[in-house]
């Protein structure tokens, strides 16, 4: 299954690492399309509409058959949506609504074969996650690092934001921002 190569509709850094450390092969191409939400979409019909999206995007411009591979995340906390924040401001306001309690982590995937009419397998994951109280000083700090500013929620698990989870029930790596068990499953069925 790790033999089929794909394409990763992204430059995110994350996406890449957590690909070669399954030992994935893919080729990384930017889809730099539009992400603004739209007025009435949930989170899960957010992301996997900017997944497939993004999938789309990339597979107009394959030649062959490849399968390329779309992604986004968000986080959600009491039903808003944190994608990633403006300013170092907006990195503060998410975390003082994050600290002391549980959130979402919601990334959806699509699968779009280039070359086959727009087939797509679109799906999404969700993991709890729950943040430690965070003092004012240890939120100004973590800002200060700059980590949080091209992450959903003004944070990365992975980082030092990893500092201040206490507990996961979920997929890891979903939080850092692709689901590969989830990805695995979707690249069996055939497209």
């Amino acid at each position: 299954m790790l033999k089929k190569k794909i394409i990763l509709a992204s430059k995110s850094p994350r996406r890449a690492e957590i690909l070669s450390a399954v030992g994935w092969e893919f080729e990384a191409v930017a889809a730099n399309i539009d992400e603004t939400r739209r007025e009435s979409e949930d989170a899960v019909t957010y992301v996997e509409r900017l997944a497939r999206t993004k999938a789309e995007t990339i597979a107009a411009r394959v030649a062959d058959d490849s399968v390329v591979l779309g992604a986004d995340t968000v986080v959600v906390i009491e039903r808003e949506i944190l994608g990633q924040p403006r300013n170092d401001e907006d990195a503060r306001r998410m975390l003082r609504l994050l600290k002391g309690k549980w959130h979402e982590v919601v990334t959806g995937i699509a699968l779009v074969r280039a070359g086959r009419n727009g087939q797509a397998l679109v799906r999404h994951e969700t993991t709890r996650v729950h943040f430690c109280e965070m003092t004012s000083a240890e939120i100004d700090w973590y800002v200060s690092t700059g980590e949080p500013n091209d992450k959903a929620g003004a944070y990365a698990i992975q980082g030092k934001g990893g500092l201040f989870i206490d507990e996961i029930k979920g997929d890891y790596f979903n939080i850092v921002g692709l689901p590969v068990r989830l990805l695995y499953k979707l690249m069996s069925v055939r497209l």
